[in-house]
């Protein structure tokens, strides 16, 4: 155990978890590394590539190694950092990326190989045999690729998205961060203060220096506390701002359950936030980087910030005696914060002539780090000093070789960082950046507690001038202020591979490789050597990369260049992405008014883009689906049938100039339909090529009421708009969709009057008072509003009743109970397609962008008096020549089947591409004929009539014999429908 004294745990509480099977324990406060740390784990991990052992390299989000997966079961999460996955009772985690235990993996072979992995391999090898690629390379590659596992099982947890609007948006809760929100706040706009940890302090709480001579904690909690009674401030802590997108928008994803075991009842487990900010200041804090030497990435070679982290926030070490390496003078706090936590130091190596001790401790001044041992964890170092080396037993070594700011952010809109000598790293540019953001604290090059405090209450008051708010200097606590002295060293040259990209396993060594094969530029460095592109994004190399090959390219840092930064800043999980759309809200349902009657009569339900709709009726002692559809098809055809059709799109026009609209949308004349009368419209695209077809009815001068295919209702009504706002705003017309707003129910069959007569309020329905395509309202049910059109697809007598939606269900009861003795059967979509069909009617199976009017016989449709929407273009040679008609098909054996989607060649002839004479577009087994029939395009196909074709399906290798017959298997002259 290596448990300390003090820190910012409960020590009160003890939280039991387990690692790789093994429990543990550990305390409220702790992360899963701190956790692990204190108990004397180190090796959490194995590299992506050669499978080196990794331990825990850092104390915050830009963590490499400690990636493990987390919880059981359907909860399963893989590439979870240990370094800020909160501890919590019942915590179950896992190593990944390995074959076999942890400490002995089998794919560790690959380090053995690494000479043929070396950067770009991936370019150069499995290239021969070729034969080889399909059937050894890829699957062996594929089987040994990726970190974690996914437990393949649907997440049970629930996600969630909001909208937030604040004119100041702080990210990060450190010094600056809570600097620029207490001024924001007192000033009284209205402020956003997000922060990934949770705990609000940043770096504060990883410090042992004071604010106002009293623990940098006191001052962080009565800061919390202020802005928490605050009304115009929200704290989100567990939030990571993720990305800065257009218009001041900021994506953030809130952690609401990570740190319980599974989410309380009636709680998601993350939340995905859009924040509209008017301003935005950036106080993310710095990134400590490493320096890399021979084999320096062995478990318990940490970076020197992280050490203090662990061992004043967490109060753990990873081990008993440790070393630091540092370049600069904050090396030398850590060693002084290990001392006073009664750690022995063995040494601070500090590759500047001149440093200078700060403490009781060995000093190496200017020597460096050139080497380590030991496998599965750190036990030696060797120190180099003029030529000589020593080496020193430690367990742990802490790299400081200097901090980046985390600008992030700054990059997202391609605002590209400037080098600052001073500080050897890249700052934000003053301009490129997104609009409104403003740099604070060490994110802006702004070290020391001081220096942070005072920058983030400056940027807050300049963004809050900005916006017209008045604001005062908070009275900011007295903080230390010293100067961070440091001399670069970007790597210690040596023999043995230093690393760069741990998780990636980029050594100093590929990157000058890539030098030697011509991949200098920044974006080629990084793609040929994989540098930078694992979970961490390189937070902790990028910059070392980018020094390396400055020194091979002679020239400087910034002459070299830098890549900029892309969302996320970490990982986002994909479920939150979605914010809980998965499984039936993937896509929104829509019921039919009737759907819960439907539902108790036993309906099977069938999904039609996002409406669910009742395909059949199924009643006892029905065996097979068709047996149902056959009996509703044949009870319609001899009865009377009841169907819900509100998902036919439905539009209100209205205005003066309603018939002159229509009249440019349809193909056909609108403008001079009769008041009380109905017509079939149908409409082109602007390539004169079939659209859509439905019906327009006319309720009065200035009202019509038009109807749309399921498919087209959006895309129609949104056409419709587009022409109404766009094309001809001179019209004086209004347009609104009342497709949720009418039920809408088709009543077909020959006792379909007997039925209506039953329930309508003194209307007429004789043929004489209401013939066929008559349209009125009405009343039905003792005073119910509706609207009743007298139109067919099936052949037979029909209606199309509507009422108000919420009557729905009702009307659907109502004519079943009133209809028994008429023989009264609600069938669905199967017998609606079997009906149609047989009357040859066509719908989207035939309107699938290919056909033409003429095809689908509606030819003279296309009026010759007006202009309309793809008329002219409908006029064109070779569509005014296409051959193809709509025609019936016929199987000659009665037994067998005709299939859609299957092409139609003549008897006889080769069935190629150059012989192909059309395709079948719709087919079902018709009751009415006894057999299956069929609806296609054919060439010729009205001079071909009683001729018999070949049907053929490759897919299935079937060839059927068809005859080509009229499409209209049912009442061709069409007097049933005006009986």
């Amino acid at each position: 155990m290596t448990r300390l004294s003090g820190g910012l745990i409960d020590r009160s509480k003890a939280l039991s978890f387990s690692f790789d099977g093994k429990s543990y324990t550990g305390h409220p406060g702790d992360t899963l590394a701190s956790a692990l740390m204190a108990n004397g784990v180190r090796l959490v991990g194995r590299s992506f590539k050669y499978h080196r052992p990794r331990g825990i390299f850092s104390a915050g989000s830009e963590e490499p190694n400690a990636l493990v997966e987390l919880r059981e079961g359907a909860r399963q999460e893989p590439n979870t950092r240990a370094t800020v996955a909160e501890l919590y009772d019942g915590l179950v985690a896992r190593s990944q990326n390995h074959r076999g235990p942890l400490s002995c993996d089998l794919l560790a072979v690959n380090d053995l190989l690494s000479p043929f992995f070396a950067a770009g391999f991936y370019y150069k090898t499995f290239m021969w045999p070729k034969a080889f690629w399909e059937k050894l390379y890829e699957p062996m590659i594929r089987k040994a690729a990726g970190l974690g596992s996914l437990s393949m099982q649907p997440d049970p947890d629930s996600y969630d998205k909001g909208f937030l609007h604040c004119d100041v948006l702080v990210i990060g809760a450190g010094a600056a961060g809570l600097a620029a929100a207490l001024t924001a706040g007192r000033a009284g706009a209205k402020v956003i203060l997000a922060d990934e940890d949770f705990r609000l302090g940043g770096r504060l709480l990883s410090e042992s220096h004071t604010l106002a001579d009293a623990p940098a904690t006191d001052w962080v909690a009565r800061t919390e506390a202020e802005l928490a009674a605050l009304p115009n401030v929200r704290i989100m802590p567990r939030t990571t701002v993720w990305g800065a997108f257009d218009h001041g928008i900021y994506g953030a994803v809130e952690r609401v359950s990570d740190h319980l075991k599974a989410p309380l009842a009636g709680q998601v487990r993350q939340t995905l936030w859009r924040i509209s900010a008017r301003r935005i200041v950036l106080a993310a804090g710095a990134t400590e980087r490493h320096i890399p030497f021979s084999n320096n990435d062995r478990p318990g070679i940490m970076l020197a910030g992280a050490l203090r982290a662990y061992a004043n926030r967490y109060a753990a070490a990873p081990a008993e005696r440790i070393a630091i390496f540092t370049n600069n003078d904050d090396g030398h706090r850590t060693a002084l914060d290990l001392l006073a936590k009664g750690v022995e130091v063995a040494g601070v190596i500090d590759s500047r002539p001149g440093a200078k001790a700060l403490g009781a401790y060995p000093l190496f001044a200017g020597a460096t780090v050139s080497d380590s041992r030991g496998r599965l964890g750190l036990k030696r170092i060797a120190v180099t000093r003029e030529g000589t080396t020593t080496w020193i037993e430690a367990g742990a070594l802490g790299v400081s070789g200097g901090w980046n700011p985390n600008l992030h952010l700054a990059s997202h809109h391609r605002g590209r960082p400037v080098w600052n000598e001073a500080l050897q790293a890249f700052v934000a540019a003053p301009q490129g950046g997104p609009p409104g953001l403003a740099v604070a604290g060490a994110a802006a090059g702004e070290g020391s507690t001081a220096a942070a405090l005072a920058s983030g209450a400056r940027v807050a008051m300049a963004a809050l001038a900005d916006l017209g708010i008045a604001a005062t200097q908070p009275d900011l606590p007295a903080a230390e202020d010293g100067a961070q002295a440091l001399t670069p060293l970007w790597h210690v040259p040596g023999k043995g591979r230093a690393w760069v990209d741990f998780q990636n396993d980029v050594t100093v060594k590929d990157i000058k490789l890539a030098h030697q094969e011509n991949m200098r530029p920044v974006e080629h460095l990084k793609r040929w050597t994989t540098l930078g592109m694992a979970t961490d994004q390189g937070k902790t190399a990028n910059v070392t990369a980018l020094a390396v090959m400055a020194e091979m390219t002679g020239k400087t840092i910034p002459e070299t260049g830098t890549t900029i930064f892309r969302p996320p800043y970490t990982g986002v999980a994909l479920s939150v992405l979605g914010g809980g759309d998965t499984g039936p809200a993937f896509r929104p349902r829509r019921l039919t008014p009737s759907h819960h009657w439907a539902a108790s009569q036993g309906a099977v339900f069938v999904e039609v883009g996002q409406w669910m709709r009742a395909q059949y009726f199924p009643r006892p002692g029905e065996t097979t689906w068709r047996e149902t559809v056959d009996r509703e098809v044949t009870a319609t055809r001899k009865g009377v049938g009841i169907c819900d059709v509100t998902t036919l799109g439905k539009v209100d026009v209205q205005g003066r100039d309603a018939g002159e609209f229509l009249n440019r949308i349809y193909a056909n004349m609108m403008g001079t339909l009769k008041v009380g009368m109905v017509r079939y419209g149908l409409m082109l695209r602007e390539d004169g090529f079939a659209w859509d077809d439905g019906t327009c009815a006319r309720l009065s001068d200035d009202h019509y009421v038009v109807t749309t295919t399921t498919a087209h209702a959006g895309t129609i009504f949104r056409h419709m708009e587009f022409c109404r706002q766009c094309l001809w705003p001179d019209l004086e017309v209004q347009l609104i969709s009342t497709t949720d707003a009418w039920a809408q129910f088709s009543v077909a069959g020959p006792k379909a009057r007997a039925l209506l007569e039953r329930v309508v309020d003194g209307f007429d329905l004789s043929n004489e008072a209401f013939p066929f395509m008559a349209c009125s309202e009405l009343t039905i049910c003792g005073g119910l509003r509706a609207r009743l059109f007298r139109i067919s697809f099936s052949g037979e007598l029909a209606y199309e009743i509507a009422v108000p939606a919420r009557y729905g269900d009702a009307l659907m009861a109502k004519l079943v109970e009133v209809g028994k003795d008429l023989g009264a059967t609600p069938y669905g979509t199967e017998a609606l397609g079997v009906l149609r069909i047989e009357k040859g009617h066509p719908a989207g199976n035939e309107l699938n962008g290919q056909t033409t009017a003429q095809m689908l016989g509606l030819g003279k449709f296309v009026s010759t008096k007006k202009d309309s929407i793809g008329a002219v273009l409908s006029r064109r040679e070779a569509l005014v020549e296409e051959t193809r008609i709509l025609v019936g098909l016929q199987p000659v054996d009665p037994a067998d089947k005709v299939v859609a989607g299957s092409h139609l060649f003549r008897d006889g002839a080769a069935q190629d591409t150059w012989s192909d004479q059309g395709w079948i577009t719709s087919a079902c087994h018709s009751p009415h004929v006894g057999s299956s029939i069929g609806l296609g395009f054919l060439a010729d196909g009205a001079s071909r009539l009683g001729e018999v074709v070949i049907a053929a399906n490759p897919l299935e290798g079937q060839n059927v014999r068809l005859r080509v017959v009229s499409p209209h298997f049912v009442d061709p002259e069409g007097g049933r429908v005006r009986v």
